[in-house]
């Protein structure tokens, strides 16, 4: 694909990205305690399991268009996880004084994402 189309499906899908990712953490913090980065540990735990499902559906099983990539894959699931959020709150973890918060955060979160990543291809394969 060439021109302007592979540019306008990233927007379209970052923009969908973005306030989904939006809607959800309000949605977490409306009804859960703040004493952890809850949203963002789940659109990144989420968003890895969807980038695995959509990887497999459109680079194995063909199930969609090659394009779909540009708008799901790095639009909209490259503005609904947030891993620049997820390191300014576990800096902000450690500047609380909150160390093995910190620690036990980073490793829940990579863990998390690996894991829903390989689960995401695996359940499709």
């Amino acid at each position: 694909m060439s021109g302007a189309l592979p540019y306008v499906l990233v927007a379209v899908g970052g923009a969908a990205g973005a306030v989904s990712r939006f809607a959800l953490a309000q949605l977490t913090y409306a009804h859960i305690r703040h004493d952890w980065p809850w949203a963002t540990f789940g659109v990144n735990a989420l968003g890895s399991l969807l980038i695995g499902l959509m990887y497999v559906l459109i680079t194995e099983k063909t199930a969609l268009h090659p394009d779909w990539r540009y708008m799901v894959i790095v639009g909209f699931l490259g503005a609904f996880t947030t891993f620049s959020t997820f390191s300014l709150e576990t800096v902000a973890l450690i500047e609380a004084g909150r160390a093995l918060a910190a620690l036990l955060y980073v490793v829940a979160t990579l863990g998390s994402c690996v894991l829903g990543c390989w689960l995401g291809i695996t359940l499709l394969r």
